[in-house]
């Protein structure tokens, strides 16, 4: 399933991470795994990554998501989503 990540890093830590070399390491390892269809990034409420990615099982979820909150001590949340193609193909089977 297509699904939207927002991951917020603590400010502190984050900071720690960017002084000390780790966060461009952690950044490229979370793309790397997810393989993303998108990434954002946004200080919205401080360092923010949105990425879009398909999420095969929900038993993925600790491996995301821990990393993100040990090294950054991120708020992280999943969102399903639709590009335009699933969108119409949703519609249509309201026919």
């Amino acid at each position: 399933m297509r699904m939207m990540m927002k991951a917020r890093m603590d400010t502190q830590l984050s900071n720690q991470a960017t002084k000390g070399g780790t966060m461009p390491k952690s950044l490229k390892s979370a793309i790397e795994r997810l393989k993303p269809e998108a990434a954002y990034f946004t200080p919205e409420g401080g360092r923010t990554m949105f990425l879009v990615f398909d999420m095969k099982d929900s038993s993925q979820l600790p491996s995301i998501t821990d990393p993100l909150f040990q090294e950054m001590g991120a708020e992280v949340t999943f969102e399903p989503v639709m590009n335009l193609d699933d969108l119409q193909k949703g519609l249509a089977t309201l026919q």
